[in-house]
């Protein structure tokens, strides 16, 4: 007889009903009644068929079976049991874990029996379940009820964005009498997270208020005044203790206070007198806001200030994500003598990957100042208009204007973007905001830098730790791996909790999974505590070698590669591509590639491919090189360079270098790319135009790093491609300054006759 193993009376053994389907016809959009009916019935007869071998995946989907169902005694008891941390670990986000449907699930069962609202009956279990948490549980948990209904940062539950989840989960059923398993797991899920939302939401933030003041003492709209004479507001969150503590600051123009005090909530919760900072005119500044330009000498302001204060022991460390990030390095530019430690994540670096990208102006920062910058909060629904921006651009494209005209065709005026479009190089302008050149050097304090191999912002965070002056013994760590811009700073765990698994079409390695915000206080314990030092920092590099399950330590980020393997774009044709060879070619040849940047019948092109992990490759306006198959396994950590040789007939090109891992069963892996502007690689700060017909030779070091384990028979794909695409400025090659060029410069096509003695350089580690 078969052994199982049984929680709450049920076995996890392999579902015979995997491929089953469950009959369900979704009702009419937006009829919640309906739906209201149509889902208690699926649940239930899910849930009579359901197991599942994962312990852990099955516990997560019988809760919210149940709650469906509407068995929510049963609920309650299953979530308790998922919560339940393993006797030798208690981390306090297991014990955080789905606290707040545990709640609802309890009170749903309390006014089931008794007449009680559930309000009131809300009020009691969220009392019996938070109260006697500790601090720092209890700050995780509060995270949980962050609810927002439009716009939304990373650290706030987006109502809005619930209702879509569940609208296009049922959009994917139209038309179907039967649902299968699959399926019917996800869209149970997708209902019960946004049915719960809807529900308690309006009884939590009275409760989560009172909450905070149990614990903690709170000061909001704190006025702090900056030498130039603007003001700056910041947010205070003490624990109830005497004595000095060590503050850690997150320095903002994300004026949001739910999500800011979250974060300030979860210092206190440490131990840390927990404050942001915001953007003068942000907030209860009565300034006028103006992003990046001013955040340095603010934060800076508002550091010694924090130091004065007779609850501070006047030791301050930052952390934050993304601006947060660059807000820490522009704080540091100035080397306040409080600032003792920086935990920047995901640090975007103005004038390096924002609002460009190896110089050429990417779209998307267009509508970010209106977000920002319209007023003492944030601007949501202009931020998540994406068809409105996604129109715009499209339309641009079309017409063939100039990119500086965006803000004229957007009927609106934006004139931070039109000041930063009107500074091409990086220039002085730029060079204000952040530490530059001998700057850097004066950066003497522990960093530990936090970015991903798929952060968009990885080029900033790279480019700030790169400058750090390696002197020996010196506290400065990387860590990175297979993250994105929320991962890399939050980490795999989202904003319900959750742990998350997968990027698009790519399953993490268990390693990989990891929670940033706990190494943040690990991090500042070991350096304003003298607490140990976070297990993950073995050196002052340490990466997730994705394929591999393992984490490696480099003592810099040359050292991640043993060597470098040399693939030339060989003349010779591999399929339908050409070769990329190991070794010079036996004889000189040239690719030529031919780009009509005139040309916009691929306005409405619907690209293949997309994901990190993906059976598609979209090679659109590129050139493909593929390599032999790999003979053995091989590791490719670090940064890639090489030098290109080629003759064009332009002044300057636009072009992106996209590297991937062709898989034996041929998926591409994406793991690294490059984009450049061809007259600005030899300098950033000033522009080198080529001279058409001669041939220059250009040498590239990407900022972005990977690191992947590559299974024997894998091959090396290299995508060569011209940019020209709604979404990024165009350069049609004039010398010109390129935001003022138009369709009526593109003249000829872009040619490019690309030598077989061009290189790419991939680094390996043995």
């Amino acid at each position: 007889m078969r052994k199982c193993l049984s929680v709450i009376g049920l076995c996890f053994i392999a579902s015979a009903a995997a491929a089953q389907q469950f009959p369900f016809a979704p009702p009419a959009p937006g009829n919640h009644v309906a739906l209201a009916q149509a889902m208690p019935q699926l649940a239930r007869a899910v849930l009579r068929v359901y197991r599942e071998q994962d312990r852990e995946t099955y516990l997560d989907n019988l809760f919210r079976l149940q709650m469906v169902a509407g068995q929510y005694s049963d609920a309650g008891n299953t979530i308790a049991v998922l919560r339940a941390p393993p006797a030798s670990n208690d981390p306090p986000q297991a014990a955080a874990r789905d606290a707040q449907y545990e709640i609802f699930a309890r009170a749903e069962a309390r006014t089931s029996r008794g007449a009680i609202s559930l309000a009131r009956a809300f009020q009691a279990e969220f009392g019996a379940l938070v109260r006697p948490l500790d601090d720092r549980t209890s700050a995780l948990v509060m995270r949980l009820f962050n609810g927002k209904d439009t716009g939304g940062l990373s650290l706030l539950i987006d109502q809005t964005a619930l209702h879509r989840e569940l609208a296009s989960d049922l959009a994917r059923q139209k038309g179907k009498r039967a649902i299968a398993l699959a399926d019917a797991l996800a869209l149970i899920r997708a209902y019960q997270v946004d049915e719960s939302y809807r529900t308690f939401m309006p009884f939590a933030p009275v409760l989560v208020t009172e909450d905070d003041n149990r614990r903690y003492i709170v000061w909001k709209n704190v006025q702090v005044r900056t030498p130039d004479g603007a003001i700056v507001c910041a947010q205070i969150v003490r624990p109830r203790v005497s004595g000095r503590l060590p503050a850690l600051l997150e320095f903002t123009v994300y004026a949001d206070p739910l999500s800011t005090m979250s974060e300030a909530r979860r210092s206190a919760s440490n131990g840390y007198v927990g404050i942001t900072g915001f953007s003068r005119g942000k907030m209860c500044s009565p300034d006028v806001p103006v992003p990046l330009e001013h955040d340095g000498a603010d934060a800076a302001a508002l550091i010694d200030w924090i130091a004065k204060q007779p609850w501070s022991d006047g030791r301050v460390g930052m952390f934050g994500g993304s601006y947060d990030g660059f807000t820490q390095w522009a704080a540091a530019k100035h080397m306040p003598k409080a600032l003792k430690a920086i935990m920047p994540s995901v640090a975007t670096a103005p004038g390096i990957d924002m609002p460009m990208e190896g110089s050429v102006d990417l779209s998307f920062n267009f509508y970010w100042p209106l977000y920002v910058a319209s007023g003492h909060g944030l601007d949501g629904a202009a931020f998540e208009d994406m068809a409105r921006w996604d129109r715009l651009f499209h339309d641009w494209y079309v017409s063939g204007r100039a990119y500086r005209d965006l803000s004229a065709m957007a009927h609106v005026a934006n004139p931070i973007w039109d000041r930063w479009i009107s500074h091409p190089d990086y220039d002085a302008y730029w060079q204000a905001m952040i530490p530059d050149g001998p700057e850097f050097s004066r950066v003497k304090i522990p960093v530990l830098a936090t970015t991903g191999y798929y952060d968009g912002a990885e080029l900033g965070a790279l480019y700030y730790f790169g400058q750090i002056d390696p002197t020996p013994g010196a506290e400065h760590y990387l860590v990175i791996g297979p993250y994105t811009h929320i991962t890399g700073q939050r980490g795999t765990v989202n904003v319900l909790g959750d742990e998350l698994s997968t990027l698009p079409g790519y399953k993490l390695d268990p390693v990989a999974k990891i929670d940033m915000g706990a190494l943040r206080y690990a991090w500042f314990d070991y350096i304003l505590r003298h607490g140990p030092k976070p297990a993950i920092l073995k050196n002052t590099v340490n990466y997730e070698v994705m394929g591999a399950n393992a984490w490696r330590h480099a003592p810099s980020l040359a050292a991640m590669a043993g060597r470098s393997l040399a693939f030339h774009l060989d003349a010779k044709k591999n399929g339908n591509a050409w070769l990329l060879s190991e070794g010079m070619p036996e004889h000189t040849g040239a690719i030529a590639q031919s780009v009509n940047l005139a040309d916009r019948s691929d306005a409405n092109r619907k690209a293949p491919g997309g994901a990190i992990l993906d059976p598609a490759l979209d090679t659109w306006l590129a050139l493909e090189f593929v390599s032999a198959p790999f003979a053995e396994p091989v590791e490719v950590s670090g940064l890639f360079s090489g030098t290109l040789r080629f003759v064009t007939n332009k002044r300057d090109f636009d072009f992106a270098i996209e590297l991937y891992e062709l898989t034996p069963d041929h998926k591409y892996l994406q793991f690294a790319w490059y984009l450049a502007r061809a007259s600005y690689i030899a300098d950033r700060s000033h522009r080198h135009l080529l001279a058409p017909n001669v041939p220059p030779q250009l040498t590239f070091h990407s900022g972005r790093l990977t690191a992947a384990q590559f299974a024997r028979g894998s091959r090396l794909v290299v995508l060569l491609s011209a940019v020209r695409q709604p979404n990024t400025e165009i350069n049609y090659g004039t010398g010109k300054e390129v935001a003022r060029e138009t369709i009526a410069d593109a003249r000829r096509p872009l040619k490019v006759e690309w030598s077989n003695s061009s290189v790419v350089d991939i680094p390996v580690n043995e």
